[in-house]
């Protein structure tokens, strides 16, 4: 995120999250509400609680206020947030989701990257997810959630950076130059 800051000129907060992003039920959800619960169904096969279990909580890579004001989440999908059921998650996006990153790359790439991890990356994540692979399970929800929510509350598109976009550059001479325009690139 240092670099994204370079980029931009702007401080970021970071290891943050939204009120209304930390345990989003039904109330926090609104008019997302039905999407969000036919994502989770779609993942798990499992009924949406109304309210989130309060053990459930969360922080994001960055939140973003640039220099008008806009506010938007920043996240930096590693190798692990490529896999089927992210894949399943992005499939079952509304149309009208509107998003700061190549949704078609990504379910493209979980298809032919896919990185499932075993040890605390995989393990049961009860009450939402008590099945084996429950974290990864959680972890395509929660991005869905960062994606689909920030828009009805008055922000912009969450943008994604992922790991193979910058692993070339990332220590390159000119990466502040690479961060800006890949930045450009997502945001227009």
């Amino acid at each position: 995120m240092d670099l994204v800051e370079a980029a931009t000129g702007d401080v970021l907060q970071r290891e943050a999250c939204p009120d209304w992003l930390q345990r989003p039920g039904i109330a926090e959800c609104g008019q997302d509400w039905d999407t969000v619960r036919a994502i989770y169904a779609a993942l798990t096969g499992l009924l949406l609680p109304e309210i989130m279990p309060p053990r459930e909580w969360r922080s994001l890579d960055a939140l973003w206020t640039d220099s008008s004001g806009r506010q938007r989440i920043i996240e930096y999908d590693e190798e692990q947030h490529f896999n089927r059921y992210r894949k399943t998650a992005l499939q079952n996006y509304p149309e009208s989701v509107s998003v700061a990153f190549d949704k078609t790359t990504w379910e493209d790439r979980c298809l032919t990257h896919e990185v499932i991890r075993g040890g605390n990356f995989s393990k049961p994540k009860p009450p939402l997810f008590p099945m084996n692979g429950g974290r990864n399970y959680q972890r395509a929800f929660r991005d869905m959630l960062a994606d689909v929510l920030p828009p009805a509350r008055g922000w912009e598109p969450t943008i994604r950076i992922a790991h193979f976009e910058v692993v070339t550059w990332l220590k390159a001479w000119d990466a502040e130059t690479q961060m800006k325009r890949l930045l450009e690139s997502k945001v227009g």
